[in-house]
């Protein structure tokens, strides 16, 4: 009789646990203002949702854009906790650098390259100590011109120069956007403009920079999802 009452609800309890829905994987874009437009309407985040729903698996990930504008490494740190580690994400991709470099001649209060790397390195530690996915990214560019001539191109190499290595040393998925975007601009700015390809004014993204970096971060995304 035991033996009956149990083939009767074996199926009943398989369809229970086939109902039930997926947990998804929330991901956190942090960073600056980048990543705070890249949560709005035409931004890389959204666009990222968009090729998940074309790729058929936009009920396996949540997207959650934590940008702030002007922030700096040391500004991520400091806001770490309540945006980052208490909102439980599995991956996160940390999308920093620009302001660190930018605001060093544009208004003294960059991030010097010791403390940047300082800064980092306790994020990126801290995620994995957590369990949580860590994806770094080199910035991309304040100005688009293709013959290195750029007021900060040599700070912007070095940084994402270390970013580069840190990754490699630590195992850690990277979306080398500084490589993307060089790579791009020797293509398509035959005129050497210093805006206008990949950004409205030199360092924010206009479409084709938003898709651009859509299609890099989705690449890294959907790997470690386990697609």
């Amino acid at each position: 009789m035991m033996i009956k009452k149990t083939a009767l609800l074996l199926p009943l309890v398989l369809m229970m646990f086939a109902f039930q829905p997926v947990k998804k994987k929330k991901v956190i874009f942090f960073g600056d203002s980048i990543t705070q437009q890249g949560a709005a309407p035409g931004g890389y985040i959204r666009l990222i949702e968009g090729l998940s729903k074309t790729d058929g698996v936009s009920d396996q990930f949540e997207f959650v854009g934590k940008g702030i504008g002007g922030n700096k490494v040391y500004d991520l740190f400091l806001r770490f906790q309540p945006d980052v580690l208490d909102q439980k994400p599995d991956i996160v991709l940390v999308y920093v650098g620009i302001n660190d470099v930018w605001h060093k001649t544009s208004s003294g209060t960059g991030t010097d390259f010791d403390k940047f790397g300082k800064f980092y390195d306790a994020i990126i530690s801290t995620l994995v100590k957590q369990g949580i996915q860590p994806v770094v990214c080199t910035p991309s560019v304040i100005g688009e011109r293709n013959d290195c001539s750029n007021q900060q191109d040599g700070d912007l190499n070095r940084y994402a120069g270390w970013i580069r290595e840190y990754a490699a040393k630590n195992k850690v998925p990277l979306v080398d956007l500084r490589k993307i975007f060089l790579d791009y601009l020797a293509k398509n700015n035959p005129d050497n403009k210093e805006k206008g390809i990949l950004t409205v004014d030199r360092v924010h993204l206009n479409e084709k920079g938003n898709q651009l970096v859509a299609d890099a971060m989705w690449k890294v995304i959907k790997s470690l999802g386990g697609m």
